[in-house]
C-alpha cells in the first residue's frame, strides 16, 4: 500500500506514459498547479452544472 497519494499518482504515471512518448509530451498540454499549495497534483473532475472543475490532490483546494 502507497505511503501518499502521491506515491500513488506517481506509481500510475509511470505505467500509463511510456518513456518513449517524449514526442508526444511535447505536444502535451502544460501540467496544471494548484493555485493555493503550487502542487502539479492536480485532478479533473465534473462540476455541478456540467463544468469542468479540478482539486488538489496534495492540499485538498477545489476550483472550476
Amino acid at each position: 500500500m502507497p505511503l501518499s497519494i502521491n506515491e500513488e499518482a506517481d506509481r500510475f504515471l509511470a505505467v500509463t506514459v511510456p518513456p518513449t512518448a517524449s514526442a508526444a509530451r511535447a505536444h502535451a498540454p502544460l501540467p496544471l498547479n494548484c493555485p493555493s499549495c503550487g502542487s502539479s497534483h492536480v485532478a479533473q473532475m465534473l462540476g455541478d452544472n456540467g463544468g469542468i472543475s479540478y482539486v488538489c490532490t496534495a492540499c485538498g483546494h477545489s476550483w472550476s
